[in-house]
């Protein structure tokens, strides 16, 4: 491929930038129509609870109280589905928990949405929210997996009453069963992924606008696509025709999976506009997003891996929970399944078992969040990996190095998952990182760390994940007539930096500055077809739409200037913002070829699309550094290494900016990061107030190189890069806190987050245990 001066590969800085930090950013919040009304949720305060009203006249009577909706008044609303229930091993299907739009004489978690209050203000719709009586009849919660999979636990749901959302398994059990019995070591391990709550910069929120005279809604909201958003509204909950809804999104500040969905918000707001013949507007506050929008995570699973004397893996099997939460949220039941999928990881063992089960808990929904169910996977796989090497006194890179999916191998398809990994080379990335840390030198910094009474650990995980896979994107580019060039696409950016990476596809055959190239997205009336951006499919599969589009318009523009310029199409050439005579100063600017008159905007429009034929696989070895201070369990990651297999980097400033975000969530999910139920379901850390996030005295400096394999499933040879900083990081992490845990006290059970109460039990624990 040529490199262009504005075209792939080359490192160039946001063109969104300047005016996103100088506040010319259009947030949906921004978003302030005349007249508009305001809403708040009335929200649960018990886990599990029957209630009824008991006066609602009181607050719908307070001044600028215009409307209260109980789920009596949206009875005629279907409920926000669950779009991935899964099915048992034996094809049965338990029950699907689907979320209403508000709940129906009982609570399932603390959060749930029991009644929308409307008014002229956000405090005057509170005051009447407080106002609302509810007689609350308190139930019998289950909170924990374990506790709600025992006989008589509380059931979450009658119709469910062992509270399994589906249990269901791949691999041959009597096989991997047959070889661990006869296996000459097997070392087990026991983790928990802990719950997380997502933490985007900006809420969530919705404008709701009603048009009585074409019966349409308009919704403009905050979310990672909006075709299916729409979709969702229109088919399955306000049960109306898709043309009947308009939505729209702006600028998005953070997404990470928890954006993708629909939500209760979105259909009462569109409810209330419609009778209120008013803009309504929702802005969650940062309790509504603790209480009520879609978590991560909170996994807890068993690994274990047979071997043959030197170390070889014969078989693994696992046995996951994966908490659904009191709902089944869009994707939730299929996350840990997905994450089962890839149990395989960079590793050539021949036979594996997974029983994966999702259990209902009267907790707030649980859904995809950044890396769905892969970073669950490759944090087991690699903490198991890392505890099979201490167990048989190998290295841990010694281990890996073993059991590696050679590169001679690919394409490799796994023993259980339906992967085919097309290519990689493991082994090479695992050696470079292992160089650019230094790992060598590591135990004369473990002298000195001493010295300053801190234990010193370094760890590495070496992962592999799916990206990309499924559905494709159209995508439509189109020379305006003042000479820019506007790319139309449905995915939709929430930080990653569209706008510079599309309009760098557009220029590799268009040739012109990223400035004069403006992508639209976030617009179902404007943007005929789009599945959104997650699974990092974005530039694998929207960028490559783009590239395609962009070489049609290409085409159809030589075509254009052809006769104007009296030459062959063939003997044209795109370049430096127009149509020349290649060889010869002989040209047409694309502003004069774009009012030609025969330039119709047919002609001025090309059309690319993409779908994918397999999923991408990029790969890669993390190793991180950490130190622990004796006196207090404080834990600093002091060095972090990454070394990655994306293959072609589309931009490698952006690439960089997306493996550092999420490296960085890795580390506040490893060391700092935890949601907390009590024994009664109350959500202890619902504000920050106990909720910790990495600040940017967390993180070291992070070391980033490549080495890359094109990927084969795209023509392009790109693979998706925007979860994997969040999969590598924690096993990275983990297994050098158990490394540094393990050289002072032999501790190897140690588990997410690593916080300095946590860390410095275990040494004192240990310390008086050696005493």
């Amino acid at each position: 491929m040529t490199v262009k001066k504005f075209g792939i590969g080359q490192p160039l800085r946001r063109v969104e930038d300047q005016r996103l930090v100088t506040g010319g950013g259009r947030y949906t919040a921004d978003y302030q129509p005349e007249k508009q009304l305001e809403a708040v949720l009335l929200r649960s305060p018990h886990a599990h609870a029957r209630f009824t009203f008991t006066d609602l006249e009181t607050a719908r009577a307070m001044k600028g109280v215009k409307l209260i909706l109980t789920h009596e008044d949206v009875a005629h609303l279907g409920d926000v589905p669950c779009q991935a229930a899964m099915p048992n091993s034996d094809g049965t299907q338990n029950h699907v928990a689907h979320i209403p739009v508000l709940a129906k004489g009982v609570a399932k978690h603390v959060g749930d949405a029991v009644a929308f209050v409307v008014a002229e203000t956000v405090n005057q719709a509170k005051d009447a929210a407080e106002a609302i009586g509810v007689d609350w009849e308190p139930l019998p919660a289950s909170v924990d997996m374990r506790a709600a999979l025992k006989p008589g636990a509380p059931a979450v749901w009658t119709e469910q009453p062992d509270n399994v959302s589906f249990d269901a398994a791949m691999g041959d059990k009597t096989k991997v069963d047959g070889i661990f019995a006869s296996a000459a070591k097997v070392v087990k391990i026991e983790i928990e992924n802990n719950r997380l709550v997502t933490n985007y910069m900006e809420t969530r929120g919705v404008i709701a606008e009603y048009d009585a005279k074409t019966k349409s809604y308009t919704l403009t909201l905050s979310s990672q696509g909006v075709h299916g958003i729409r979709d969702t509204l229109a088919g399955q909950v306000l049960k109306i025709k898709p043309e009947n809804i308009r939505v729209v999104t702006g600028d998005v500040g953070g997404g990470f999976g928890t954006k993708t969905f629909c939500y209760r918000e979105y259909p009462l707001a569109a409810e209330a506009a419609k009778r209120l013949k008013r803009p309504v507007r929702w802005i969650a506050d940062r309790a509504d997003h603790f209480m009520g929008d879609a978590q991560g995570r909170a996994n807890i699973a068993v690994g274990e891996v047979a071997m043959d004397r030197s170390g070889q893996f014969l078989a693994m099997r696992f046995d996951i929970l994966g908490d659904i939460g009191a709902y089944a949220s869009q994707y939730g039941p299929y996350i840990p399944y997905l994450g089962a999928t890839m149990m395989t990881g960079v590793y050539k063992t021949p036979a594996i078992y997974v029983r994966c089960r999702g259990v209902y808990t009267n907790t707030v929904p649980v859904d995809a969040y950044r890396g769905a169910g892969r970073p669950e996977a490759a944090y087991l796989l690699e903490r198991l990996v890392d505890r099979a090497a201490r167990e048989t006194g190998m290295k841990p890179e010694q281990i890996r190095r073993k059991n590696f999916i050679p590169s001679s191998a690919m394409p490799y398809s796994t023993p259980i998952g339906d992967r085919t990994y097309d290519t990689g080379d493991f082994d090479q990335h695992m050696t470079r990182a292992m160089e650019a840390a230094n790992w060598a030198g590591f135990k004369e910094r473990v002298r000195a760390a001493r010295k300053q009474n801190k234990l010193r650990g370094i760890g590495m995980a070496t992962y592999i994940e799916c990206t990309a896979w499924g559905e494709g994107e159209d995508v439509e580019i189109r020379l305006e007539t003042d000479g820019t060039v506007t790319v139309y696409s449905g995915t939709q950016s929430n930080g990653q930096g569209h706008a510079t990476a599309y309009a760098q596809f557009a220029s590799q055959h268009l040739d012109i500055p990223l400035e004069r190239i403006k992508v639209v997205q976030g617009d179902t009336l404007t943007v005929k077809t789009g599945n959104g951006t997650g699974g990092s499919r974005s530039i694998p599969v929207g960028g490559v739409s783009v590239y395609a589009a962009s070489r049609n318009l290409a085409e159809k523009l030589k075509d254009l200037a052809s006769q104007k310029l009296e030459a062959s199409v063939a003997d044209l050439e795109v370049a430096d913002g127009g149509v020349r005579v290649a060889g010869t100063d002989r040209r047409i600017d694309f502003v004069d070829l774009a009012n030609l008159p025969e330039a119709t905007k047919e002609l001025r429009t090309g059309e690319g699309d993409f779908t994918p034929p397999n999923a991408t696989y990029p790969n890669g070895t993390h190793i991180a550094e950490v130190e622990i201070d004796l006196d207090t369990g404080v834990t600093q990651v002091v060095r972090y290494t990454i070394c990655d297999d994306f293959g072609i980097a589309v931009n490698p400033l952006l690439l960089a900016g997306q493996v550092h975000g999420g490296v960085v969530q890795g580390i506040g999910q490893a060391l700092l990061e935890k949601t907390v139920y009590d024994a009664d379901g109350q959500l202890v850390t619902a504000s920050f107030m106990d909720y910790t996030l990495p600040r940017a005295g967390d993180v070291p400096f992070l070391h980033f190189e490549t080495k890359n394999v094109p990927s084969t499933t795209n023509p392009l040879g790109m693979k998706g890069a925007g979860e994997a900083g969040s999969i590598g990081s924690c096993p990275a992490v983990m297994n050098a806190v158990v490394d540094a845990l393990d050289r002072a006290f032999g501790v190897r059970d140690i588990d997410m987050p690593a916080t300095p109460d946590r860390v410095f039990d275990v040494i004192r624990s240990a310390s008086t245990q050696a005493a």
